[in-house]
């Protein structure tokens, strides 16, 4: 197991793919979640939605935060041409969304705040996505088979849609799929 120089990392996200991400760097964690409203000023910066939210996320866990815990949230969100997509509301907003990105080059930006009693870090990882054109068949099918209301852009790329859509990106794919664990790494390296 990775050293954290005697601290206690928790994870505050209901995603089992994040869950398994961590893992996968080699630290143990705990997974602490709470509902946090995924709001921000309509005058934000597009760029710096995720780390908004992100950081409204650590925040929420402050009261609660131990003396040697580090707290480590995230979010992603899609960016098409300046407009920021969320997780859909429902299926009929996830077809929407994967209408509009199909055929199209998109950003997805995942941002992670890390947060302990004394310090706080929030950094973003920007990945370009390129979609190839979707047919109304082939989105009624993921929409209808997979869950795309728990993602961003009402997509995951280790799903059927990815495999079958995504022709080529640049960047982490680990960003796409909602950690940037190059970014927790060297950011708890370095803790």
């Amino acid at each position: 197991m990775m050293n954290l120089k005697g601290y206690k990392l928790i994870l505050a996200s209901k995603s089992p793919r994040r869950a398994e991400l961590l893992k996968g760097l080699g630290y143990e964690f705990e997974i602490r979640t709470k509902e946090v409203e995924e709001s921000f000023p309509t005058n934000l910066p597009v760029l710096d939605v995720a780390a908004y939210l992100s950081q409204k996320k650590a925040q929420a866990f402050l009261a609660e935060l131990g003396e040697n815990e580090i707290i480590l949230t995230s979010d992603t969100v899609v960016l098409l041409e300046e407009k920021v997509l969320g997780k859909p509301s429902d299926l009929v907003e996830a077809k929407e969304m994967l209408r509009d990105l199909s055929g199209k080059t998109h950003k997805v930006i995942s941002a992670i705040t890390l947060k302990s009693k004394e310090k706080e870090v929030t950094q973003s990882d920007i990945v370009t996505v390129h979609f190839k054109k979707l047919t109304d068949q082939e989105i009624d099918y993921y929409v209808q088979q997979f869950q795309p209301l728990d993602k961003a852009g009402a997509y995951g790329i280790q799903e059927w849609v990815g495999y079958i859509g995504v022709t080529g990106i640049e960047g982490s794919y680990f960003t796409v799929m909602g950690l940037p664990v190059h970014v927790v790494y060297e950011l708890l390296k370095e803790w």
